[in-house]
C-alpha cells in the first residue's frame, strides 16, 4: 500500500510539473508559456506585469477560430501579439505599445479568422523573421481546439 501511495504521489506531481512547462516552438526557438484556455484568463492576459522573461510568453486559447482582436489595456510591456489558425499557421502579427488608457486603448485585429495567439516581447517575431504561414509546435499538454 506504501508503495503504491508514492508512486501515485510521484505520477500526481509529474502531471502537476508538466502543466507548469508547457512550451511553443516557433522560428527555431522555444518559448515556456503560460496558458489561457478560460475566459477570465484571457481577459487578464499580461496586465499589470512590469517584465516578461526573454524565453517566456503568453499562449491564448480560443473556443472557436474567428477574426480576433486584442487591446493593451493596463499592460505595462510592449508586447508581439502573434495569431494563429486551426492549423497553427501564423495569421499576422501586431507590435503592440503599452497601455494605461483604460478603455480607450487600441485594438490590434487579426488580419484573419485565429484560434491561438501568442503573446512575446516586442520585436521577438522581427527577431526570429516569423512570415505568415510559419507554423508554431505546441507542447503535448496544450489543449487543441478546432484543427481540421
Amino acid at each position: 500500500m506504501r508503495l503504491f501511495l508514492l508512486l501515485a504521489l510521484s505520477l500526481l506531481s509529474a502531471g502537476c510539473a508538466s502543466r507548469g512547462q508547457a512550451w511553443v516552438e516557433l522560428g527555431g526557438e522555444r518559448f515556456s508559456v503560460e496558458i489561457a484556455d478560460e475566459p477570465d484568463e484571457r481577459a487578464r492576459g499580461l496586465m499589470f506585469r512590469d517584465r516578461l522573461a526573454a524565453d517566456a510568453g503568453m499562449l491564448f486559447v480560443h473556443a472557436e477560430e474567428q477574426p480576433l482582436a486584442y487591446w493593451m489595456k493596463n499592460t505595462r510591456i510592449p508586447l508581439d501579439i502573434l495569431y494563429f489558425d486551426a492549423r497553427r499557421r501564423l495569421v499576422s502579427v501586431s507590435r503592440a505599445s503599452p497601455c494605461s488608457l483604460g478603455d480607450r486603448c487600441p485594438p490590434y485585429p487579426s488580419a484573419g479568422p485565429a484560434l491561438y495567439v501568442l503573446e512575446l516581447n516586442a520585436g521577438t517575431a522581427g527577431r526570429l523573421g516569423v512570415e505568415r504561414g510559419d507554423e508554431i509546435r505546441f507542447s503535448p499538454d496544450i489543449p487543441e481546439r478546432g484543427a481540421p
